[in-house]
């Protein structure tokens, strides 16, 4: 699977929707979070961060959140003392997380290709992630 954004997100963006902004910080902002895609499978109808099996360690927010000509940025980011061992991690999934429950926070994008750091097996060390020097991501 390449990078995708997620559709419902783009329609919920389009829409004006309710927790569908990237803006933000902390309990509503941008967050990453490893997925084994052994256990994860994209899927385009796949809304709610309550969709994700295979999720390796802590999520993590993305601070300093840009938005630009369609690309979305931010900084780089380190996952703290990853175990789980057990299983690869090959793509990171961005969310737009907030003070609901998890079938609240609206997934927005899969990331596998392009990202330094990935694949990885966690061994209980911290995990760093470089974004592409162009963005994280451009709709």
């Amino acid at each position: 699977m390449a990078n995708a954004i997620y559709p419902l997100w783009k329609d919920a963006l389009l829409n004006a929707s309710t927790e569908s902004a990237l803006t933000g910080t902390g309990s509503t902002g941008l967050w990453a979070v490893l997925v084994d895609t052994g256990t994860y499978t994209y899927n385009a109808a796949h809304q709610f961060y309550s969709s994700l099996t295979g999720v390796a360690g802590s999520d993590i927010e993305i601070t300093s959140v840009t938005k630009s000509n369609g690309t979305v940025d931010g900084a780089d980011v380190t996952m703290l003392a990853v175990s789980n061992g057990s299983v690869n991690c090959e793509a990171i999934v961005l969310y737009r997380k907030n003070a609901g429950a998890n079938t609240t926070w609206r997934l927005v994008a899969f990331l596998d290709t392009g990202i330094t750091g990935l694949p990885i097996t966690p061994n209980g060390s911290n995990i760093t992630i470089t974004w592409h020097a162009t963005g994280i991501f451009t709709i």
